[in-house]
């Protein structure tokens, strides 16, 4: 069987087995979830053997560190994904709810939320997005289809098996969550073809991959954000606080889409917060405008470094003059992910998260909540940057559509 031919049968599987799915009572699909994380967490140390043959192949062709860790799974991280799963079982189910209306002429008519169907998910080398994924599609009654990427097949593979297994021990078809092994590009090449087979195509990574499907697909495409977030820091900002923010939002996991790319800081307070962050920060190599290099000693700011997301311990700075200027500057370069500003002003806080048009825009907070699970939605498919449909963190009902059901007695137009 060639690719072509692999993927077209994994879509048309998954296809039929989302007519299943749609209509399980959420008793049943909160016991397969139940299953699923149990199998991962019985199955713990050979998905952490699995991940790390993944890991040290990443390594040897030379992946950055901050990418490794990435796509690293240790058994703590297992326990983070097996509780996003339980959590997902306390949700309520978003199948079946809305609203009823009842016409003049009798009729009535029952707004439903309904699940998407057949989804397909192409992302790249985090393996808790394969959990996460499944979990969500099997909560909002949906076939999920992934297709992660090479670097992190290995580990794909032995989570996909659990939640094959949990979904046969409970009776459901296993093609209700699959995963397309054959990582060529070829592969997601067909996926984008499926138009009538999946009923929607989610990238999540990249914004090479992201431009390269919302570009290719004929499969209706949500669009997910690549994250070249920033972080101002006003004229009035608490720059105790403002330190520690900037070092979570960059540090703490420079790898994922939510971390900052870029610090604004007001020139009212650059000249002592600068020094101040410069230390805090480290390692991290910043890359400043050149009235930030009049302050602190670091590398020169580049037009591409305003516009690039690192995912990497790199940050770029540059000292604006007012308010205004940040948020120009922010609303040109971001991707619509995440921003923040820093400061004790209620007019300056109501002014940035009026004008930025951003999904997730913060006040004195790091951008590393931008996260279904701390948004309390058990986990997330991705965070869309788009306006339709979806926006922000992609929890249950991002996965639902409308059905409208109308009952009526022999009325006639």
């Amino acid at each position: 069987m060639n690719i072509r031919e692999y993927v077209e049968a994994v879509c048309l599987g998954a296809k039929k087995a989302s007519s299943e799915i749609a209509l399980a009572d959420t008793a049943l699909k909160n016991k397969v979830i139940s299953c699923f994380a149990r199998e991962l967490k019985a199955k713990s140390a050979y998905i952490i053997s699995e991940n790390a043959a993944d890991v040290a192949a990443a390594r040897e062709r030379g992946t950055a560190e901050a990418m490794c860790d990435r796509l690293t799974l240790t058994e703590a991280r297992i326990d983070g994904i097996v509780a996003a799963l339980l959590k997902l079982t306390e949700l309520p189910d978003p199948v079946g709810s809305g609203t009823v209306t009842k016409r003049p002429n009798g009729m009535e008519i029952k707004k439903l939320s309904v699940p998407l169907g057949a989804v397909g998910v192409i992302y790249e080398a985090r393996p808790n997005v394969s959990a996460d994924i499944a979990g969500l599609c099997l909560k909002s009654g949906n076939a999920a289809v992934l297709r992660g990427g090479k670097e992190a097949l290995r580990s794909n593979m032995a989570i996909v098996s659990c939640a094959k297994k949990a979904l046969r021990e409970c009776g459901l078809p296993e093609e209700t969550v699959s995963l397309i092994e054959m990582t060529d590009r070829e592969g997601a090449a067909v996926m984008m073809e499926q138009r009538g087979v999946l009923d929607v195509l989610i990238p999540r990574g990249g914004k090479g991959l992201i431009q390269n499907v919302v570009a290719n697909s004929k499969v209706p495409v949500i669009e997910t954000g690549a994250g070249n977030c920033h972080l101002y820091v006003h004229s009035d900002a608490d720059l105790e606080k403002a330190v520690s923010v900037t070092v979570n939002a960059k540090n703490s996991r420079p790898s994922v889409c939510n971390a900052i790319e870029t610090l604004l800081v007001n020139e009212a307070v650059a000249e002592k917060f600068l020094p101040l962050v410069k230390e805090a920060l480290g390692e991290t190599e910043l890359r400043g405008c050149e009235k930030t290099r009049a302050v602190i000693e670091c590398g020169a700011a580049t037009e591409d470094d305003f516009e690039r997301e690192y995912n990497d311990y790199i940050l770029a700075i540059k000292v604006v003059s007012s308010l205004g200027e940040a948020v120009e500057h922010i609303n040109h370069y971001s991707t619509g992910h995440s921003e923040a500003i820093i400061t004790e002003s209620r007019s300056a806080a109501e002014y940035f998260t009026g004008r930025i048009d951003s999904s997730c825009v913060y006040v004195n907070a790091s951008t590393r909540f931008t996260d279904g699970g701390e948004f309390g939605l058990g986990a997330e498919v991705g965070i869309s940057t788009q306006k339709l449909h979806a926006r922000g963190p992609m929890g249950l009902e991002a996965l639902t559509t409308t059905k409208y059901v109308i009952n009526g007695d022999g009325q006639v137009r």
